[in-house]
């Protein structure tokens, strides 16, 4: 299977979980930034595109997975700062013209979840910040997302609420018992992404 994807020009890391937007195309933009080569930014141009055909529905959300028809907040993060990274690196000859969170992205009886906040706070910024969206939308979306996520960093400076290392489950329940954490870096490093994004 994985040298299915590969002929077929995507990353041999290729399952089609919502993880794997951020996953993969840090790694091949990584690649292309140290080498200059540009078919790691092509290939992660492309697998983006086929993640959004194959996950994104018309309300914008991604499914985790297409046998797993929920919106998880992690996976949805997943996906902005990977969109972020990829925009960050891809060269303007290959980019076309054209903002708390809950657990489950479009369920707001789910609980508040840290790192999928994080993610899309730290997208919102970096896109305002670059230009790709606009300023008098997105901002002020940003800076509420921003200051609800801070009472979430305990005296320690780690962060709470932070869903544990999660796989794929047709199981609904599944998503809304996940273990919350404190301190694990699936919340600290996004917290970190908006601090930098904030002071670049």
């Amino acid at each position: 299977e994985e040298k299915n994807w590969a002929r077929k020009g995507f990353s041999w890391q290729t399952r089609l979980w919502i993880d794997d937007m951020f996953m993969i195309t840090i790694i091949q933009s990584q690649a292309y930034k140290a080498t200059g080569k540009r078919e790691y930014i092509d290939r992660a141009a492309r697998e983006m595109v086929m993640y959004l055909d194959e996950l994104q529905h018309p309300n914008g959300l991604f499914y985790h997975a297409p046998d797993v028809p929920f919106y998880w907040g992690r996976g949805n993060g997943w996906m902005a700062a990977g969109m972020t990274e990829l925009l960050r690196y891809l060269p303007k000859d290959n980019q076309l013209p054209d903002g708390m969170w809950s657990q489950l992205v479009d369920d707001p009886a789910c609980w508040a979840e840290t790192s999928g906040t994080a993610m899309f706070t730290y997208a919102m910024i970096t896109g305002v910040k670059q230009g790709w969206l606009d300023k008098k939308e997105y901002s002020p979306v940003a800076r509420k997302a921003w200051m609800a996520l801070i009472p979430y960093i305990n005296e320690e400076g780690d962060v709470t609420e932070v869903c544990i290392g999660t796989n794929k489950k047709n199981d609904k329940q599944y998503y809304y018992d996940r273990r919350r954490i404190v301190g694990d870096y699936h919340g600290q490093a996004p917290i970190l992404w908006c601090c930098f994004a904030l002071i670049e």
